[in-house]
């Protein structure tokens, strides 16, 4: 099977590799990548503009590369928490996966930025650049990102993002529970 993720982050690949493989444990996959724009701001500020953009990847990935199997968008966002903490910064991400019949989505844990990391987020920068800045590292969304960082890597951002692969291949899992997707 022929899975296209729509990402060359190698954590983005690892996490689909590793949802895919615990998913269909007796399928061998072939990934191939693919750098797609998302159609959202770099840095998505609330949970529709991220899963939006998880959305636009998979779609444009099946676009592009027309002969794989699944197309696998993932997006990185944050949102802030108005209800419950007013003013703080909540981090998490969308999964999309595609194939010709049917259309799976899934979401990660989400957890909360420090204050200094949403000031910077809040200025304009992406929650990638921010850690680097403010964790002294470099290039830390293709490593162990902020829940990595922010956890001593007890999960790392691959570990965040495999449940959501994971949730996004339900349909694909139980396809008689889960109708096809026209236009998927």
């Amino acid at each position: 099977m022929k899975i296209v993720v729509a990402s060359n982050n190698p954590v983005k690949i690892q996490a689909v590799r590793l949802g895919f493989e615990r998913m269909f444990p007796s399928l061998s996959f072939e990934i191939e990548t693919i750098t797609v724009p998302s159609g959202v701001s770099e840095q998505p500020l609330t949970d529709v503009e991220t899963l939006r953009g998880a959305l636009n990847r998979s779609a444009r990935a099946a676009q592009a590369l027309p002969q794989a199997d699944y197309w696998v968008g993932v997006e990185g966002g944050i949102e802030e928490d108005h209800e419950i903490s007013p003013g703080e910064l909540v981090a998490f991400a969308w999964v999309v996966v595609r194939s010709r019949e049917r259309l799976g989505k899934g979401r990660t844990g989400a957890f909360y930025l420090p204050p200094r990391v949403s000031e910077l987020v809040r200025q304009g920068l992406e929650l990638g650049q921010a850690d680097d800045i403010v964790f002294g590292r470099s290039n830390s969304k293709q490593a162990n990102g902020a829940v990595g960082i922010l956890t001593d890597d007890v999960i790392d951002r691959a570990q965040l993002y495999e449940p959501a692969v994971i949730f996004a291949l339900i349909p694909f899992k139980n396809p008689d529970l889960y109708p096809a997707s026209p236009g998927a």
